[in-house]
């Protein structure tokens, strides 16, 4: 399998690219992602991105994004630190 693999409307990533950035083992970012401890989002680009998606992974603070195209390869890749998304919430 390459880094990440289109499936139709969906992208599969390879399990080493989410270990590597949020310094995880293959087998506890499988179990992470399964138990849903790691939050993904597909968006789509539109006008002069059509042709390209951003997917965005998310775990304990952290956030991986990839801009890949239509036979998946990466063309972008960031990783960042994020806030809790109930954080602005909990803070009323």
């Amino acid at each position: 399998m390459t880094d990440v693999e289109r499936r139709g409307n969906q992208f599969v990533v390879d399990a080493l690219v989410l270990a590597d950035a949020f310094d995880l083992s293959v087998e506890e970012t499988r179990h992470r992602m399964q138990g849903g401890q790691i939050a993904s989002l597909c968006e789509t680009g539109e006008g002069e991105d059509a042709g390209r998606w951003r997917l965005t992974f998310r775990h304990q603070g952290r956030a991986l994004r990839l801009i890949v195209d239509r036979r998946g390869e990466i063309l972008g890749k960031s990783t960042f630190p994020v806030g809790h998304p109930n954080r602005a919430a909990q803070a009323r």
